[in-house]
């Protein structure tokens, strides 16, 4: 697989594989043989780069991918977060955000553990913590990667103009938002920021969390433990409204001998050298079938007429519940 630059000097294969939904987010956990597994499969299909955070069950996805990668650990770049307020000691979760210094140098400590490193590769604020100055944290983070426990920082759904002052401290390598065919939002301003300030883009949910499969419809039921339960873009009127954008895809990828997934991704990868979506999975086959994405050439024309006809389809829903959206900066 091709590989991409993240800001200052961080190389990663183009498609990285988000590791959530084997821990939590989408119901029970997987199996963790399956998975490790998986994920052992996924480098030796040139993924090089692996996201995951210690809110992920708590701590069970940053033990998984630990166990996972410890064998070629010098090969792989491993992105992780910090940001809630998470007890370190029992994983109990707490109310809200959590970015104070002493919590930060806490939560790298659990991290560097349970991921059995040294060093964290790409650390990146889960959240923006409304009660601690971002100049703050990357003062932390900064004196981190100088005691060599870090080596690049990232933000988390921040907005523009925390990006901008963090970076004035500390070099920002990365920027995690969601961004797809789903959710087009960051075109309007977080973008050209990246580009203004060399920063790289890696969008989580890339294929609008299983949406643009073409796989799920109104009449899909999901775990009771499923966060798309409370979303309101999955609501059944809202996915009933929303099947227009999946028909547009799936029209376009018969014509491309293609799938709607590996479509939506390499939509992403076209859009900038310098974005690496994340897409994840528990399934081998849709291991193989996101990571086709990489392979998929799209022509500037074909480009325009998906452009030209998305913009005609209106989206139905917010993608984040009310609660959640307040704990973004965008």
């Amino acid at each position: 697989m091709q590989t991409r630059t993240l800001g200052n000097r961080l190389d990663v294969s183009a498609l990285g594989l988000g590791c959530m939904s084997m821990s939590s987010g989408y119901g029970p956990a997987a199996d963790r043989q399956e998975m490790i597994t998986l994920i052992r499969h996924a480098h030796e299909r040139g993924v090089s780069f692996f996201d995951t955070a210690e809110a992920y069950g708590p701590f069970h996805n940053e033990e998984l991918l630990g166990e996972a990668l410890a064998p070629i650990r010098d090969q792989v770049v491993i992105a992780t977060k910090f940001g809630f307020d998470i007890d370190p000691h029992t994983g109990a979760r707490g109310d809200g955000t959590n970015s104070r210094p002493d919590h930060i140098r806490s939560a790298v400590e659990g991290s560097l553990r349970r991921l059995r490193i040294e060093r964290i590769d790409l650390l990146f604020q889960h959240r923006v913590d409304p009660q601690v100055p971002i100049e703050d944290v990357a003062g932390v983070v900064g004196e981190l990667i100088a005691e060599g426990k870090v080596a690049h920082f990232g933000l988390s759904e921040a907005g523009v103009a925390t990006i901008r002052r963090a970076h004035a401290v500390l070099p920002v390598t990365a920027v995690q938002s969601e961004y797809s065919l789903f959710w087009r939002e960051p075109e309007v301003e977080l973008l050209p920021v990246l580009e203004e300030l060399g920063i790289g883009f890696v969008p989580f949910s890339p294929l609008g969390a299983g949406f643009l499969t073409g796989k799920i419809d109104e009449h899909t039921r999901f775990d009771a433990s499923d966060f798309r339960n409370v979303v309101p873009r999955f609501t059944p009127e809202a996915r009933r409204a929303n099947m227009a954008l999946v028909g547009l895809l799936q029209a376009i990828a018969t014509r491309k001998n293609t799938t709607p997934a590996q479509l939506a991704l390499a939509w992403l990868l076209a859009r900038k050298p310098w974005i690496v979506p994340i897409p994840g999975t528990t399934k081998p086959h849709r291991l193989q079938e996101n990571l086709g994405a990489a392979d998929l050439a799209l022509s500037a024309d074909e480009l325009q007429e998906i452009d030209h006809e998305i913009a005609a389809i209106p989206l139905h829903g917010d993608r984040l519940p009310e609660a959640a959206l307040k704990m973004t900066g965008l």
